[in-house]
């Protein structure tokens, strides 16, 4: 954790606001993190001989997916993983999507795939997510690891909520008997936040767009997760005095100048001075998205040479295939 508090600095951005809140440094303990993935890596591979490999597919042209998707190579080489790049046209067909899946399914030399979401409205999202063979869904987001995280067993968790929960329980420690509640329903981050921490004995309520009070419900929550890619949207009457307060948004806004800067989903100079534990943007949950990444590629490859590497490796998430 950051010793780091919102009152060291003067106001108007993360690093500088008002009074309140210690800063969660998601950028510190993800570095951390790759540091010891980098480190299990080279041991997984003088023991087995294998170098995990990460393939991730992107269709299209978006700007921000290909800066995002590159980065994701270059931390996959620092950690000593192999990277395998397909960047598709637009124009691909689902077809040929699928039959890029079967063959990256069937590479012994790929341990990971990761499409990249959104694809384009001609492709379905969750038939591509579902094509995915299990013990390579590093995103954790077809059926079969979606359904284990739900019912409780072992599998390979979504990224993002995952970092979250690192980050919490490296903060909080044991959260059993914590009000916690997920702003944001999504199928990526809100769903299998919300089981993550009624699996940690969370007592969890999720607000959606239909939710009624959503103010009200957020006050009530010693742990308050955002993920609604709505810049701002939680302000200082809905944090309930010291809870910690984790900022999965990010969205660029302009500013003077024709400048811009990233801000998250919490207003952060309204929240920091409540709140007891609060994650900046940048520099909080972000990083640790790609970190965990890694992580569930290692633990794929693992899986590829037998639950005993997996149950050796002290990893209680791994899955029994």
């Amino acid at each position: 954790m950051s010793e780091k508090t919102a009152s060291e600095t003067a106001s108007g951005s993360p690093e500088n606001a008002g009074a309140g809140a210690s800063l969660i440094d998601g950028k510190a303990f993800a570095k951390n993190l790759r540091q010891r993935t980098a480190e299990e890596v080279r041991a997984f591979h003088e023991k087995h001989g294998v170098t995990p490999g990460l393939a991730v597919v992107l269709v299209g042209n978006d700007p921000a997916s290909e800066v995002y998707v590159r980065n994701k190579a270059l931390e996959t080489h620092r950690v000593g993983m192999r990277s395998f790049m397909h960047m598709l046209p637009e124009t691909t067909s689902e077809a040929s999507l699928l039959h890029l899946i079967e063959r990256l399914n069937e590479d012994p030399e790929i341990h990971g795939i990761l499409v990249q979401l959104p694809l384009p409205k001609h492709i379905d999202p969750f038939r591509v997510t579902n094509a995915i063979a299990p013990n390579k869904d590093v995103d954790g987001l077809g059926e079969v690891n979606a359904g284990r995280l739900m019912t409780g067993l072992p599998g390979i968790i979504p990224c993002t909520p995952l970092g979250c929960l690192m980050l919490l329980k490296s903060e909080l420690g044991d959260l059993r008997g914590l009000n916690a509640t997920v702003i944001g329903a999504s199928n990526l981050v809100g769903k299998p936040m919300a089981l993550l921490l009624l699996n940690e004995g969370c007592t969890v309520s999720i607000c959606h767009i239909d939710t009624v009070d959503p103010a009200a419900m957020s006050r009530t929550a010693d742990i308050l997760v955002v993920a609604t890619g709505k810049s701002g949207l939680v302000k200082k009457d809905w944090v309930k005095p010291g809870a910690t307060v984790i900022d999965v948004g990010i969205t660029r806004i302009p500013t003077e100048g024709g400048k811009t800067r990233l801000v998250g989903d919490v207003d952060f100079d309204e929240v920091a001075p409540i709140a007891g534990r609060i994650t900046p943007v940048p520099g909080g949950v972000g990083p640790m998205t790609i970190a965990c990444l890694l992580r569930n590629t290692l633990k794929a490859a693992r899986m590829s040479v037998g639950d005993k590497a997996c149950k050796e490796s002290g990893d209680k998430n791994w899955l029994p295939y």
